[in-house]
């Protein structure tokens, strides 16, 4: 299993970026997928999940509104896309799932918000 986060950088507050996570090794349309982040001195926290087919989403009350996750079964690829960003979404962002007992993790973007 392989899942390669590309799409961070550095944003003005209120601007926009599209975080991408390419997945190989198992079967990509079978698994819901997640984005998490952790911003420095934080804990590692779930920012938003999709159920395997996409028709499901759910988000974290701080980013419901600002955020959309969305997936491309064919082409095995994960996207976040985060608007009206604030200083406090900088943070590293990972992309994860789960298959069995096992947790698979990218090894992040930086994403930085500031002026």
């Amino acid at each position: 299993v392989e899942l390669v986060e590309s799409g961070g950088g550095l944003v003005q507050p209120g601007g926009s970026l599209r975080l991408s996570c390419a997945a190989s090794g198992f079967t990509f349309s079978n698994y819901a997928m997640n984005w998490y982040r952790q911003g420095p001195g934080k804990e590692r926290e779930l920012v938003a999940r999709i159920s395997s087919s996409g028709g499901s989403t759910d988000y974290a009350s701080s980013v419901k509104g600002r955020f959309t996750i969305s997936r491309d079964n064919a082409k095995k690829t994960l996207y976040l896309q985060m608007n009206s960003l604030k200083p406090e979404d900088t943070a590293v962002y990972y992309c994860n799932t789960r298959i069995g007992s096992t947790n698979f993790w990218g090894q992040g973007t930086q994403v930085t918000v500031s002026s």
